[in-house]
């Protein structure tokens, strides 16, 4: 299996009994910042959506609820977006 495969999906419900990547769907991993570690899923993104990255909405970040963190595409490998910091 693929290590991008392995990780909790962003958004699934805490007792979603299964909330790792669905076959048929495209993901991005998330590297460091409140997020590290989770997968969010791209599926139907325009190229230019994935080239930008996101701000994703999070509790647990630097402004805390209402907060975002902001993720963008690893150069040498865009299946990882790296953190770039917190934003409100």
């Amino acid at each position: 299996m693929d290590e991008l495969m392995r990780g909790r999906v962003y958004g699934a419900d805490h007792d979603d009994p299964d909330p790792g990547p669905q076959p048929g769907h495209a993901y991005r991993e998330l590297v460091g910042g409140p997020l590290d570690g989770l997968l969010v899923d791209v599926t139907g993104w325009e190229e230019d959506a994935l080239r930008e990255g996101a701000a994703l909405s999070t509790e647990i970040g630097a402004h805390g609820p209402g907060g975002r963190a902001v993720y963008g595409p690893r150069a040498a490998d865009p299946r990882f977006w790296d953190w770039q910091g917190d934003t409100p």
